[in-house]
C-alpha cells in the first residue's frame, strides 16, 4: 500500500520542530512532501547538535521521506520557479511569524488566486491575531501563557522544567494534521480549499481540561504540585528507590490502591489517605525508598496496581512491547548509507506507507532538478 494520502501533495516551508512533525506524518501516511529551504545553510534544524553524517540527527529524524528544494524566496527570479507547485499542491504549511509569507507574496490569499482548492496551515505561538501574533516565543513560554506550567512547576528554590515539548508537538503539530485532513475532507465534500491558523498556545488549552472546570467551578486555580495528577495525592507520585530509580505510581481507583498499599504493606493508619495525603505521602516514600528498583518492580508488577519502575530511553526502546507491536520497526538512513531508528508516528500500520521500512531524509536542494527543472 502507498498510504491513505497518497496522491497528496504538500508545500512545506516550515523549519525547526512543530510544522515538520506535522508533515513527517502526513509523508509517512503516503504525501508527497515538498521541503523549501534557504539556499546554502538550509532550515535551522540541519545545524543542530549532535550531527549525524552532513545534518542533524533531530533533522533526519523529522524529515525521513520528504524532498527538498532550495531557494532564495526574497529573489523574485527564484521565487518565480516555485510557482507551478503552487499552483498544483494540495497543502501548504508555513510556520512563520504572521505576515512574512505576506511580504513574501505567498501567503493565503495571494495563492488562493492561483489555486483555489489548496489547504493552506499556518502554525504559529499566538495565532494570526489578537495582541500577541508578533511575539516572539519558544514552547516554555507557551505553556506558560496558556497556565499548564502552573499546575506543576516546581518549587522557588527548586524549578522544573517540562520534559516534553508539548505546545510544539501537543499544540502545535498533532492540531495542524487534525485541522488539515478535516479540510481535505471538507474539500472532498465542497470542492473548496480552506485557510487553517493554528496557535500553539490555543493548542495547549486542552491539556488543562480539569484544572479549568476546576478554576471555573471552584473559583479558585489549581495548587502548584497540589491537586490529584500533579503531586498533590500519594496515588499519583514519583517515589524514589533505594538506588536512585522511581517508582512511577498511579493507583488512583481504591481497588488500585488498596492493591498498591498492601503489596508495599502500608500500615492501615495511611491508607485512608484522604486524612492527611502529605501524611500518606511521606510514608510511602519511607517504603520505598527501603528497597532497590528490581525489587519493587517485581513486586508492583505482580501486584497489577498501576505502578512501574521509570525507564531511561535506552530502557524503553528495548521494551518488548514495543518490538512486539512494530512500533520501532522503521529507520531513517543518511546520505552514507547509515541507518538508524526512526521517529516513531502513532499512524495505524493499515493507512500509512507499507513496504519501505527505511526511508532517507533529504539533502539540501536535492530535489531541486527533479521539482523545478
Amino acid at each position: 500500500m502507498l498510504g491513505a494520502l497518497r496522491g497528496i501533495k504538500v508545500l512545506d516551508f516550515s523549519t525547526l520542530l512543530p510544522g515538520p512533525m506535522a508533515t513527517l506524518f502526513l509523508a509517512e501516511a503516503g504525501a508527497e512532501v515538498i521541503k523549501v529551504e534557504r539556499p546554502e545553510s538550509g532550515e535551522d534544524m540541519r545545524s543542530f547538535a549532535p550531527r549525524w553524517g552532513s545534518s542533524s540527527v533531530n533533522f533526519s529524524m523529522l524529515n525521513r521521506g520528504k524532498k527538498s528544494i532550495a531557494l532564495d524566496l526574497k529573489d523574485p527570479s527564484e521565487k518565480k520557479q516555485i510557482e507551478p507547485l503552487l499552483r498544483e499542491v494540495d497543502v501548504i504549511v508555513e510556520q512563520f511569524r504572521p505576515g512574512v509569507m505576506k511580504r513574501l507574496g505567498l501567503d493565503y490569499e495571494s495563492i488562493k488566486k492561483i489555486n483555489p482548492k489548496v489547504i493552506y496551515c499556518s502554525i504559529s505561538g499566538f495565532g494570526q491575531d489578537g495582541p500577541k501574533r508578533g511575539r516572539a516565543g519558544h514552547d516554555i513560554n507557551y505553556v506558560g501563557d496558556a497556565g499548564l506550567l502552573s499546575l506543576a512547576c516546581g518549587t522557588v528554590s527548586h524549578p522544573v522544567v517540562p520534559p516534553a515539548l508539548i505546545a510544539d508537538i501537543g499544540g502545535g503539530s498533532y492540531p495542524a494534521i487534525m485541522n488539515i485532513l478535516l479540510a481535505l475532507r471538507e474539500r472532498d465534500l465542497s470542492g473548496e480549499g480552506a485557510y487553517i491558523d493554528i496557535s500553539m498556545t490555543d493548542g495547549v488549552l486542552p491539556f488543562l481540561y480539569w484544572a479549568i472546570g476546576q478554576a471555573n467551578l471552584l473559583g479558585k486555580n489549581p495548587a502548584n504540585g497540589g491537586d490529584l495528577v500533579t503531586g498533590g495525592s500519594p496515588r499519583y507520585q514519583l517515589y524514589p528507590t533505594r538506588d536512585g530509580r522511581f517508582v512511577a505510581a498511579g493507583p488512583l481507583e481504591t481497588k488500585f490502591w488498596l492493591a498498591f498499599a498492601a503489596a508495599i504493606g502500608l500500615a492501615d493508619d495511611f491508607i485512608d489517605d484522604g486524612k492527611d495525603p502529605a501524611r500518606s505521602i511521606v510514608e510511602v516514600g519511607k517504603i520505598i525508598a527501603s528497597r532497590d528498583s528490581d525489587y519493587w518492580e517485581t513486586v508492583l508488577s505482580d501486584a497489577d496496581c498501576c505502578c512501574t519502575i521509570v525507564k531511561s530511553v535506552s530502557e524503553a526502546l528495548a521494551d518488548v512491547q514495543f518490538r512486539d507491536r512494530g512500533v520501532l520497526d522503521h529507520l531513517v538512513e543518511n546520505e552514507s548509507g547509515e541507518r538508524i531508528l526512526a521517529t516513531p508516528v502513532p499512524i495505524a500500520s493499515c493507512l500509512r506507507i507499507q513496504g519501505e521500512k527505511s526511508r532517507k531524509s533529504p539533502q539540501l536542494g536535492e530535489h531541486n532538478e527533479e521539482l523545478l527543472g
